[in-house]
Parts: C-alpha cells; structure tokens; sequence
C-alpha cells in the first residue's frame, strides 16, 4: 500500500486490487484514506454483515482494547469452534481418529459466514467476499459488496 502511493498510482488513476492480507483489517486504519477504494477479495472482514461476527468483533475488542480481529483471529475462533464440537460429539473418548471423524462434516455459522468442513477432503469450503474500503464512523472497512459462494480449495475441486 504504502509503495502504491508513494509512487503516484493513485493519482495516476491506478485502481489497486489485491488478495485480501493487502488491507488486513487489524492494519487497515494504519494505512489511512490511501487505502480508500482499494478492493480486494478474501474470506473475512471485520465488517462482515452478520450477528455471529458482531458478537466476536464485540467480544474480542472486549478482550483486546483499542484493536479489531482479523482473518488469523477469526481463524483461530473456527478452529477452537470444530475442536470443541467434535469433543461435544465424541464425549472424549476414541482418541485422534474419532475426534478427526468428528470434524468432517461440520456445519457451522462462523463469524465469516457459512462454512463446512468437507468430509472427503477435510478442507474448508466457504464463501469468498469481493471488498472495498470505506470509511464508517471514521473507521476504515473492507465493505462486502459481492460474493462467491462455497469456494472449496481450487486444487481439490472436481
């Protein structure tokens, strides 16, 4: 971001499109109104539209004043998330493989939106969000503005 604009391409007209750690949310205001516009496509904001982010957003500012969740953050929530479920689901008991069946399968709401964790493959299938950066209240924001939904990992789906 910060070459982007040093180097003019801003004022050129250059519109900077980018993979979504480009304007990672716990970064974002950092970067200033410069990042104003900048789209970039990932699986998590924290501006995400619904109850279950807010209440996470809500809950980590709570544990952690002054700073918002990013995509690491959110990631380390949905992993404890499917931990604790398949403990629910095995009772503890069955040892690595039974707690590992018990994972495949989830279906959950994260704080990112639907997700599974696909049974043959064990990988996560989730929506991918199109962003922009807006600003709300002074804050600067990935905004959703589109969606691709389901996305499995490119090199494992058929």
């Amino acid at each position: 971001m910060k070459q982007f604009l040093e180097r003019g391409m801003d004022k050129a007209g250059i519109k900077l499109i980018g993979t979504g750690d480009v304007t990672d949310d716990d970064q974002l205001n950092g970067m200033g109104d410069g990042a104003l516009g900048v789209v970039t496509s990932h699986h998590y904001s924290t501006a995400h539209p619904s109850a279950v982010n807010k209440k996470f957003v809500d809950a980590f500012g709570k544990a952690n004043p002054g700073l918002r969740p990013n995509f690491m953050a959110m990631g380390g929530y949905d992993g404890m998330h499917v931990i604790y479920q398949a403990l629910k689901a095995t009772k503890g008991q069955g040892g690595g493989d039974a707690l590992l069946a018990a994972m495949k399968g989830q279906i959950f709401e994260s704080p990112r939106g639907p997700m599974f964790i696909d049974a043959q493959t064990r990988d996560v299938v989730h929506n991918i969000y199109l962003r922009k950066v807006e600003k709300k209240d002074g804050q600067l924001y990935n905004v959703e503005f589109d969606v691709i939904k389901d996305v499995k990992d490119p090199g494992k789906a058929k």
